[in-house]
């Protein structure tokens, strides 16, 4: 493949990766982690104020990543924040990671990057994930420029790349606890690479050969020291609040403790093994839809084969696929051995897959004989790329919260945005206005995310139960839970309202509405 026929490629599928991760980003009611992140964000944007959490949220760095992108486009306060601004922090490192994948052509060559590209582009798990404002997308974006800078440095050792490395590894330690399950995978990685590389020369993509560049280990290790130092001083730097809670860093490494007791316990997230493998697979029977990833799982396959089959006059690294093979092969393992899963949490080792799908496009199209063979083969794969990108636009512009999506997980229902209107609607009935109390009487389960949509609101006060609200007097809005709602019946029955909405899938809310400003609210709309 020529340079111009890379660079044009390259560029529409950039094009299509980003209108797929950007636009209508607040279509999908926001997720409880999603609100549960923002809150936590807002304190940092309002105050300056961030302290690690080792028993919730994971690392710092989605909330600093975050800074800049709400001072430019919603400014300085938490009212003034939308789920579109935060969306766009993890739609933009998603791009992020398409652009990282050209570092890799020195290793796979043009046409494997083209097609790995074509996939991570349309991939409707790696497209809707971009659109969630949670740390998994930020996590990839710096496995992917660990992983290249490692690389990068094995072929051209220096300070540079050495430094590069450092900063990513930090910065995955610093976004989410599971970055050493990547590190294991990696190491492993590049130790089967090692015994399988032999010595004598390499051959660069499209066909340009360049000798074995072994550096003194002198050199090797003065480069370590500097990635190392690196990685310590940015994850430091972020887990201590920019020096101003040193304890912060340590807490980092005490919360491992929680996070291992919660990867093994019973309860809503405990998965079987092959859960993630379902998803990517096949995902159907529901309201007559289909869903499946399985041509990347497929052509991955294909790349792993081939990485330890063919031989390097193709114009790939080999000991680069062989490790992509084992890096991928040992993380998906690793995640689906964890009883704990989330959906999200398939991207790590997913995008390995994605890079190995590039490779096995590649073989396939290069196996094929004569021109007619090869456009046949080419053809193909395109028909079913196309068919990834139809569900990636059904996943997030069809059924962005639909229970028929696979990769929807106990996500906020759209009813749930109609008691946030009707609650809205009230502001200018109450003299207070934003001012009047609200009660949310509800266990956090059926709270969030309400805290993230009644942020403009002055006085909004939580109790987990109604024995813990005490007396619940009179405010103008009740908010409860199922639960909640029929221990304060007496209450609600004299003086209120009553609707109810869906938050969850069989989570419902009450909204409770004082009897005046009710008559006032039938009256207005009377008009």
């Amino acid at each position: 493949m020529s340079k111009r026929a890379f660079a044009s490629l390259f560029i529409a599928v950039f094009l299509l990766a980003a209108v797929l991760r950007t636009a209508r980003l607040d279509l999908r009611p926001m997720h409880h982690d999603e609100a549960n992140q923002a809150l936590k964000f807002g304190q940092l944007l309002e105050r300056g104020e961030y302290r690690y959490d080792p028993a919730d949220h994971h690392g710092p760095s989605l909330y600093y990543l975050s800074l800049p992108f709400a001072r430019a486009l919603s400014g300085a306060s938490l009212a003034g924040l939308s789920e579109g601004t935060l969306r766009l922090v993890t739609a933009s490192f998603g791009l992020g990671t398409l652009l990282l994948f050209l570092l890799f052509l020195p290793l796979m060559g043009r046409a494997a990057v083209a097609w790995a590209s074509l996939a991570l582009a349309v991939s409707p798990a790696m497209v809707y994930f971009s659109r969630f404002y949670i740390q998994e997308t930020i996590l990839v974006f710096f496995l992917v420029g660990l992983v290249a800078a490692v690389w990068r440095y094995i072929r051209r050792p220096g300070w540079g790349w050495a430094a590069a490395a450092g900063l990513c590894a930090g910065m995955m330690y610093a976004t989410k606890e599971t970055s050493v399950i990547a590190f294991g995978g990696v190491s492993a990685g590049l130790l089967m690479a090692r015994a399988w590389r032999k010595r004598g020369p390499v051959i660069e993509a499209e066909g340009e050969s360049r000798p074995s560049a072994i550096p003194p280990r002198k050199a090797v290790l003065s480069h370590g020291l500097v990635a190392l130092g690196a990685a310590l001083i940015v994850s430091f730097l972020l887990f201590s609040s920019f020096l101003q809670n040193p304890r912060g860093f340590l807490d980092s490494i005490l919360s491992f403790k929680v996070y291992f007791a919660r990867a093994g316990e019973a309860g809503f997230h405990v998965q079987p093994w092959n859960y993630y493998l379902r998803i990517f697979a096949f995902s159907g029977g529901h309201g007559g839809s289909f869903w499946s990833e399985g041509l990347i799982l497929l052509l991955g396959l294909a790349g792993a084969i081939m990485a330890f089959r063919a031989k390097s006059r193709d114009g790939a690294d080999h000991a680069f696929l062989i490790f992509l093979a084992v890096y991928s092969a040992l993380a998906a393992a690793v995640y689906s051995a964890i009883p704990y899963k989330t959906p999200w949490n398939l991207l790590p080792f997913y995008i390995g897959f994605i890079l190995l799908a590039g490779s096995g496009a590649a073989a396939l199209v290069a196996l094929a004989r004569g021109n007619a063979g090869k456009l046949a083969v080419a053809a193909v794969l395109a028909a079913g790329f196309a068919h990834l990108g139809f569900q990636a636009y059904r996943a997030n512009f069809v059924y962005p919260a639909d229970p028929r999506n696979p990769y929807v997980y106990a996500q906020t229902v759209p009813d749930f945005l109609r008691l946030v209107g009707r609650v809205e609607n009230l502001v200018p009935l109450v003299p207070e206005r934003r001012d009047m109390l609200i009660k949310v009487v509800a266990g956090p389960y059926e709270t969030w995310p309400l805290p993230w949509y009644l942020r403009a609101f002055g006085r909004v006060g939580y109790w987990p139960s109604a024995a813990d609200a005490g007396d619940i007097d009179r405010p103008p809005v009740i908010i409860s839970s199922s639960e909640a709602a029929g221990a304060i019946e007496p209450v609600l029955s004299l003086a209120y309202r009553s609707e109810y909405y869906g938050l969850r899938p069989g989570v419902l809310l009450t909204l409770s509405i004082r009897n005046d400003i009710w008559e006032a609210f039938m009256k207005d709309r009377a008009r």
